[in-house]
């Protein structure tokens, strides 16, 4: 915890840090301005002169990091699904690691295991909390991970096109529990909901332990498609290159008219058919509701889709998409197709 979370109105969630301070829609506009925002994060710290080259090789991006860079890190399964997912950044002498709640032990005991005789240490940090910053404002002092979304990383490709109305501008930076924050521009996580959804900006709480990093468009700043081998990279380079993802993220504008928001999880329809489901939902102080959904590649871009919400999920909402990973995704390398062996072309008809 920081000063930011006892303020006065602060309404707090395990999961989520601060909600919000009493205000949500204003805290959305400070939020477009600039705000600190007390996110709930947990951070891991890495140690030894390993342990660039040998998390490198263990994940998908690649880790040339000079003191004060940062970058987005994924840990697949051997078929490619996402397991982690790391923002990092290195101070030269030790790699940081901002993971979601609940993520690090798990994160943390993989990592152990894949140590070997490999010289990295591993720490836990309790200690340490993350503040996010948003727009131009000030950060305060601390290991700083700095969102490059939406351009694509070195080595990574972007499928998408979508850019939102206002930038999206995002950094998480790691100070001393109990640190002492200026107040004044500050705003809880359902500013930062919203203005994430709205930028089509993806993140762990996007991925269904089904999801491979395509689907969510993820190869944009958490994969370098070019370097060594490490686990999952041939599902990687099999559906980039030759391929499709089989579902795709995509932004929802949602039917507001009953007041009624859909939950993560919440089945999406085309007509009476499953379609997919939602992923996040808030509500935004210019779109109104929205949601990030992930959709079968099948579904029209301009399907009209139905989402069920409420208790019983048989409210239906009525929305429309916002292409974010589109249907043609992949096919990067499809080699042309070649006449079947043994064909015969046949000279024309002659009269």
């Amino acid at each position: 915890m920081t000063t930011l979370d006892s303020l006065p109105g602060a309404v707090a969630d395990e999961r989520s840090g601060v909600l919000h301070y009493g205000q949500p829609i204003r805290e959305q506009r400070t939020f477009d301005r600039g705000a600190l925002v007390p996110v709930a994060r947990e951070v891991l710290q890495l140690t030894g002169p390993d342990r660039l080259t040998w998390l490198d090789s263990i994940t998908t991006q690649q880790l040339n990091l000079k003191p004060g860079d940062s970058t987005e890190d994924l840990v697949l399964s051997p078929n490619g699904k996402i397991e982690h997912a790391m923002k990092l950044v290195d101070d030269g002498e030790s790699l940081w690691i901002i993971v979601d709640p609940g993520a690090r032990a798990s994160l943390a005991e993989f990592l152990l295991r894949m140590r070997f005789m490999r010289q990295v240490e591993i720490f836990e940090r309790d200690d340490l909390v993350v503040v996010g910053v948003s727009g131009a404002l000030e950060a305060p002092d601390g290991p700083a991970w700095r969102d490059g979304w939406p351009e694509a990383a070195p080595g990574g490709v972007r499928y998408g096109s979508y850019l939102p109305d206002t930038a999206w501008s995002w950094r998480e930076v790691i100070v001393p529990a109990g640190a002492e924050l200026p107040t004044d521009a500050v705003a809880g996580s359902v500013a930062y909901d919203a203005a994430r959804i709205a930028a089509g900006r993806p993140s762990a709480a996007d991925a269904d332990d089904r999801a491979i990093p395509h689907e969510l468009d993820w190869l944009t700043t958490a994969v370098h498609l070019t370097k060594g081998c490490y686990r999952g990279q041939e599902t990687v380079a099999k559906v980039h290159n030759l391929g499709a993802p089989p579902r795709r993220l995509t932004l929802l504008h949602l039917d507001g008219s009953d007041s009624v928001m859909p939950v993560s999880g919440a089945e999406v329809r085309v007509g009476d058919k499953a379609a997919g489901h939602v992923t996040s939902a808030a509500y935004h102080h210019e779109l109104g509701p929205i949601a990030l959904a992930l959709l079968k590649r099948s579904v029209a871009p301009d399907a009209q889709l139905t989402v069920l919400a409420g208790d019983d999920a048989t409210h239906e909402i009525s929305a429309a998409q916002e292409v974010l990973v589109p249907p043609e995704a992949g096919h990067a390398n499809r080699p042309p197709r070649l006449p079947r062996l043994g064909a015969v072309k046949r000279p024309p008809n002659r009269p």
